[in-house]
């Protein structure tokens, strides 16, 4: 999680982003949405959670995931960049809100995964060549 440098609010987003990844709010989500609903990856103390590791049987090789994870060497083959799942271009704050849609979509039922998947990478190929990357 992060704040955009562009942000007008930053003390009201780390405001947010405290009370969005606190204890309590876990707590609060897994009673409410259920347990195997709560936000992954954003406390530690998640994965040895009782209620959470019944609800949620893969908690256990998600929780290695990220112990392992190495933003120093974070692909199977070298990249220029460093960092897990994040790429210090302009866009990448968009394409993930694009990508995090379709992505909704599907989950919603809205439209096929197939067809999320696609629509997202047309998107994101699109944002790249607008760009310069390609």
């Amino acid at each position: 999680l992060a704040i955009p440098k562009t942000t007008r609010h930053k003390a009201d987003a780390m405001k947010f982003l405290q009370w969005a990844t606190s204890k309590n709010y876990i707590a609060l989500a897994g009673k409410t949405f259920g347990w195997v609903q709560t936000p992954p990856g954003t406390r530690i103390s998640t994965y040895s959670n009782p209620n959470y590791i019944k609800a949620a049987p893969f908690a256990g090789m998600v929780k290695k995931a990220i112990l392992s994870a190495d933003p120093t060497d974070p692909t199977l083959k070298k990249v220029p960049y460093t960092g897990v799942q994040f790429v210090a271009i302009p866009q990448f704050e968009g394409i993930g809100t694009e990508v995090g849609q379709q992505l909704a979509a599907a989950l919603s039922g809205q439209k096929s995964v197939d067809a999320a998947l696609t629509q997202a990478q047309a998107a994101t190929g699109r944002t790249m060549k607008e760009a310069g990357y390609k």
